[in-house]
């Protein structure tokens, strides 16, 4: 069974990091291409972050320069390390997988909540 499993939300202050993990289990993660998506309360899924099996990354501009998008093929693990947290990042953070050939999402964790507070 295709498995995504999110880790690593909570509560940080303004200016502080968190690092999301999504462990991958029951896919063959090396030929995926990776995501993160959020979404804040009555807002629609945004893209955050995408990471091809080459390496290549694609960020949002609104996390250019803070957030970056990392994977670890021998762990089937890939992560979002976010630093600089402002306020509007708050939200529930889905990670995502797919077959690079594809354009949507196969795969996709339950969702972890980040909260920013002031």
């Amino acid at each position: 069974q295709a498995q995504l499993v999110e880790s690593g939300g909570g509560l940080v202050q303004a200016g502080g990091s968190l690092r999301l993990s999504c462990v991958a289990s029951g896919i063959n993660f090396s030929n995926k291409a990776v995501g993160w998506y959020r979404q804040a309360p009555g807002k629609s899924r945004e893209l955050v972050a995408t990471l091809t099996n080459g390496g290549i990354t694609n960020y949002a501009d609104s996390v250019k320069g803070r957030f970056t998008i990392s994977r670890d093929n021998a762990k089937n693990t890939f992560y979002l390390q976010m630093n600089s947290l402002k306020l509007e990042d708050t939200a529930v953070y889905y990670c995502a997988a797919r077959l690079i050939i594809r354009v949507t999402w196969e795969y996709w964790g339950q969702g972890t909540q980040v909260t920013v507070s002031s």
